[in-house]
């Protein structure tokens, strides 16, 4: 796949490149990307797990989370839609 060019703002250009084949946002993946730089791999990468399931969460908890991080048109989604864009976000 061709290199492309996260621009001057993503610190590991090498762990973007990563994450983006793997099929991540650009902003997730320049936000992780950008968390290693400043943090170390190995510290980035033993976070995670401690929330709890979007399954066990409410429509409006699942709501109120995609309006925190901006996903767009989620207030015609229902649960499963939610669900799968706070998970691809």
């Amino acid at each position: 796949m061709p290199q492309r060019d996260p621009g001057p703002s993503v610190k590991d250009d090498e762990l973007y490149e990563k994450l983006r084949d793997e099929g991540n946002s650009k902003e997730k993946a320049a936000r992780i990307a950008n968390a290693s730089a400043n943090q170390g791999r190995s510290e980035v990468g033993s976070r995670g797990g401690s929330s709890g399931s979007y399954e066990d969460w409410t429509v409006d908890d699942l709501h109120g989370r995609a309006a925190e991080i901006g996903i767009e048109g989620r207030s015609t989604m229902n649960k499963d839609e939610l669900i799968e864009a706070l998970r691809s976000h």
